[in-house]
């Protein structure tokens, strides 16, 4: 991000009072179409009017910048080590997104010493005050870093497949999570799906499986179907909402989209809760 983008993003801090809400999307195993996923779906809110900032914590993989065919100038590992500020790491990706390349940035931020992470919480808040939307596409699995950022988002979107070995992976990661914190609101959405009914009966599986032995309740997001369109954007290293507005996948994500913000507006204010920074401050403090 150039010193002009930095002195914009400064300027907006000055007029804007809202707070992102903070959505991590995670999966039980890779290679379920996770970072794809997170990249559309930002891309989806983007044109639905939201600002959103994409967040790659998918250690050590840098699935963002393969998926749009771009190299990002920096990382979250240049904060860090550059003594940079987290707005002067902001890249622009396809349609002007903003979003933040991954590294090996998540291990760093639990083993720093507490000046840098106090640091860190400071700059971060301050982009919670530019943004509708933080997506943090996390790794695949759950480490005990990575748990910490999950227990401290406002919600959880788990993409699994019609597969036998991705749905139990993904009720695994779930389990993890419902462990530690009973009330996180999750949602699903079955990708690569042959069909709706494919899709459907996948999710209710996982739903039946979630609510009899974990007691939670989870929610159909939406489903993907398995469209060729996807591997024709991945090869052409763009995301395939824009490479091809009209094929099934897109329009599929559009609704998943749309839905999501439905459910936001319907759901109404039902209680206040500690905000993503001072959870993971408490996590953070709690490793010490």
């Amino acid at each position: 991000m150039s010193y002009d983008q930095a002195q914009r993003l400064r300027e907006r801090l000055k007029s804007l009072k809202t707070e992102a809400k903070s959505v991590a999307v995670m999966s039980g195993k890779g290679g379920v179409g996770k970072s794809n996923f997170s990249l559309n779906f930002s891309l989806a809110l983007q044109q639905e009017k939201k600002r959103v900032l994409l967040f790659d914590l998918d250690i050590g993989m840098g699935n963002i910048d393969i998926l749009i065919g771009e190299s990002s100038a920096y990382s979250i590992v240049d904060f860090f080590n550059q003594d940079m500020l987290l707005s002067e790491i902001i890249s622009t990706g396809p349609n002007g997104l903003d979003y933040i390349s991954g590294g090996t940035g998540l291990g760093i931020i639990f083993s720093m010493d507490e000046e840098k992470f106090q640091r860190f919480l400071q700059q971060l808040g301050l982009l919670f005050k530019l943004y509708d939307y933080i997506v943090f596409d996390m790794g695949a699995g759950i480490s005990e870093d990575s748990l910490r950022f999950l227990l401290s988002v406002d919600e959880i979107i788990v993409i699994t497949t019609p597969e036998p070995t991705s749905m139990t992976d993904a009720y695994a990661a779930i389990k993890n999570v419902c462990v530690n914190n009973r009330t996180i609101p999750f949602t699903i959405v079955v990708n690569r799906a042959f069909n709706k009914k494919v899709g459907e009966t996948t999710y209710k599986r996982l739903e039946q499986t979630i609510n009899q032995f974990l007691k939670r309740e989870v929610s159909l997001l939406g489903t993907i179907p398995d469209d060729s369109t996807i591997m024709k954007a991945v090869i052409d290293q763009k995301p395939f909402i824009l490479f091809q507005p009209g094929c099934q996948a897109s329009k599929a994500l559009k609704m998943i989209s749309q839905n999501y913000l439905e459910k936001k507006n319907t759901m109404g204010k039902i209680q206040e809760e500690a905000s993503f920074i001072s959870k993971l401050k408490h996590f953070f403090m709690k490793g010490r």
